[in-house]
């Protein structure tokens, strides 16, 4: 019977949606973080009247026709890049964007991945580098004898040096953007990977046209929305249920059907 592989695909996708939830739940006070989303498609259908065919002589035509459908199976995992709320920190090395844009780190292994992260901090040597001791692109050197760090809304870093008056300008950040934000490769970590759907980065300059600014002192929060993430776990859970008693009343009916013959 058709009916128990059609639910069974039903009970499968919302399985899988049920497990982005969980994920979004789970990162809703992970800096940075944005919330996905399942997205589904119906399967193939199978055919059984054709519609617009003859059906006795030239002029009875066929209007409807009749295909039944195979089921639903996840068609993709979309990340919902919307703007989080900032929260502010008080920590001068912590920065958000606000707008489009992605800070750009580079890995130990010299790969260039892309965050929304800017949980920032300075490692050994002084360099600015995220909290896995990634380096920023491009590189920020803060001395030893900075008394204090200031980040404009356009990226330019300068700190306050020990014995001197004027700030002395120390560089200038960078970010990215991308045509097709929601192809990006997530790695974890907060971290981010190009890929041919994303299209190559377009860099520039925080406040430049497409480019968001930089907030110093504040962080950009996930917008994960609790209440939003309870509604869809409510109607995933419903619609698995529904798709097993499918399963149920499909069961039963192949057991009438085999006890007839009996």
């Amino acid at each position: 019977m058709r009916a128990l592989a059609i639910a069974a695909t039903g009970m499968s996708a919302q399985e899988k949606n049920l497990e982005v939830i969980a994920n979004n739940v789970a990162n809703i006070n992970t800096t940075g973080f944005k919330r996905s989303r399942a997205e589904f498609t119906d399967l193939i259908y199978q055919t059984e009247r054709l519609m617009g065919v003859s059906n006795r002589g030239r002029d009875a035509t066929i209007p409807e026709g009749a295909s039944i459908g195979l089921g639903v199976r996840t068609a993709a995992v979309r990340t919902v890049n919307i703007q989080g709320s900032l929260t502010s920190t008080g920590n001068s090395l912590d920065l958000a964007i606000n707008g489009r844009g992605w800070f750009q780190v580079t890995t130990p292994n010299g790969d260039t991945v892309y965050t929304r992260s800017g949980a920032f901090n300075t490692n050994a040597t002084g360099q600015l580098v995220t909290t896995d001791g990634y380096q920023v692109i491009p590189p920020i050197l803060i001395p030893p004898t900075a008394l204090s760090v200031a980040v404009s809304q356009t990226g330019v870093v300068s700190a306050t040096i020990n014995g001197q008056t004027a700030p002395q300008q120390l560089g200038q950040l960078t970010m990215a953007n991308f045509v097709n934000e929601a192809g990006l490769q997530p790695l974890g970590s907060n971290l981010f990977q190009q890929t041919a759907a994303s299209g190559q980065p377009n860099v520039g300059v925080p406040g430049d046209t497409a480019f968001g600014i930089v907030q110093q002192g504040y962080l950009e929060a996930s917008n994960v929305d609790p209440v939003s993430e309870i509604t869809n776990m409510i109607s995933a859970q419903r619609a698995y249920e529904m798709n097993s008693k499918v399963v149920q009343a499909a069961d039963q009916m192949s057991g009438t059907i085999s006890n007839m013959r009996g």
